[in-house]
C-alpha cells in the first residue's frame, strides 16, 4: 500500500484513538474567495479530511442541498481549472490536510482524463470518489490515477453483497466510503447496531480505513459514528449551513464562513472521547 496523505493521516488517528471527521463543501459555493476562504479553515476547525466537491450540472446520487450548491457554484463561475487552483490555493499553507475531490465522471472527462489526472497531482489532490465511475469502468480513471500516486475511493452501500465487495474493493485505495442508507445524500440516517454491523462486514474484506456517511448531521451522531468507523463524514448539513447564510441576493452573507466553520467544529467537538476501535 502506498503512503499517502490520506494514508498517513488515517494512521495518525489510529494512534490518537479516535475516529476522523471528515467533512464535504462544494468548490466555489457560493463563490470562489469564500468557498476558498472556507477550505483553508476547515483544518483548524477540526477537519480531518476534507471532500471537495465538483460542481456538476446533474448530480443525479445527491440531494437537494448539494445539488443547489452545485448550480450555485456553476453560476458563480466555477470550473475544473477553478477547483484546481482551490487545492492549489490550500496547499500554500497546508501540506498535511487530506484533499479529495468528489462529484461525476463528465467535468474530469471533459477535461481529459491524462490532463486532469497530472494536473491534480500537481495541485496537491489526494484522492478521487467519483461516485458514477463503477469498478467496470476502473480503466477509466481508477487505475491511471492510482498509479499516479492518487487515491481513488469506492463507495459501498447496504445493498453490496459480499460478492460485490471483493470486485468493488479489488483496486479501492485510502478508506472505503461506506454509504449507510439507500437512496440520496442528505436524508435520513442508519442505527449505531446498523452501521456497527455494516462496518464489520467490510473489515472482513479489507484492511482500508472504513468512513461512514450519509444522513450524518448532528455532534452527536458524529461521536456514535466515530466510535464505530475510521471516520464520520458529512456533507448535507454543512451544505445547508452554508446556504442559509446567503442572501436573497445570492451571495455570502458577512458571517458565512464563521458560521460554516463554527458548526464544524462543533461536529469535531463530537468525536471527543471515542477510543480506539
Amino acid at each position: 500500500m502506498m503512503s499517502t496523505r490520506i494514508t498517513r493521516r488515517f494512521q495518525s488517528l489510529a494512534e490518537e484513538g479516535r475516529g476522523g471527521l471528515v467533512t464535504f463543501c462544494t468548490a466555489g459555493d457560493p463563490d470562489y474567495d469564500v468557498s476558498l476562504a472556507l477550505l483553508k479553515g476547515l483544518p483548524a476547525a477540526g477537519a480531518d479530511i476534507i471532500e471537495l466537491g465538483m460542481p456538476f450540472s446533474d448530480p443525479m446520487a445527491d440531494g437537494p442541498a448539494i445539488q443547489q450548491a452545485s448550480l450555485r457554484a456553476l453560476k458563480g463561475g466555477q470550473n475544473m481549472v477553478k477547483t484546481l487552483d482551490m487545492v492549489r490555493a490550500f496547499r500554500s499553507d497546508d501540506d498535511d490536510t487530506p484533499i479529495v475531490l468528489m462529484g461525476y465522471f463528465n467535468p474530469i472527462y471533459v477535461y481529459g482524463v491524462d490532463a486532469f489526472i497530472t494536473d491534480a497531482k500537481a495541485a496537491g489532490v489526494d484522492g478521487l470518489i467519483v461516485v458514477d465511475l463503477p469498478p467496470e469502468e476502473e480503466a477509466e480513471l481508477c487505475l491511471p490515477a492510482t498509479k499516479a500516486g492518487i487515491d481513488f475511493i469506492f463507495l459501498t452501500a447496504p445493498t453490496t453483497d459480499d460478492a460485490r465487495l471483493d470486485k468493488v474493493l479489488e483496486h479501492a485505495h485510502g478508506f472505503v466510503y461506506y454509504v449507510s442508507i439507500t437512496g440520496i445524500t442528505g436524508t435520513a440516517s442508519a442505527s449505531a447496531s446498523d452501521i456497527e454491523e455494516a462496518c464489520k462486514r467490510l473489515k472482513s474484506h479489507t484492511d482500508l480505513p472504513v468512513a461512514v456517511g450519509f444522513g450524518i448531521k448532528t455532534p452527536e451522531q458524529v461521536g456514535s459514528v466515530a466510535a464505530i468507523a475510521d471516520a464520520a463524514v458529512v456533507g448535507s448539513a454543512l451544505v445547508n449551513v452554508i446556504a442559509d447564510n446567503i442572501g436573497d441576493d445570492g451571495k455570502a452573507t458577512a458571517g458565512l464562513v464563521d458560521a460554516a466553520l463554527g458548526f464544524v467544529s462543533d461536529l469535531a467537538n463530537g468525536i471527543k472521547g471515542t477510543v480506539e476501535k
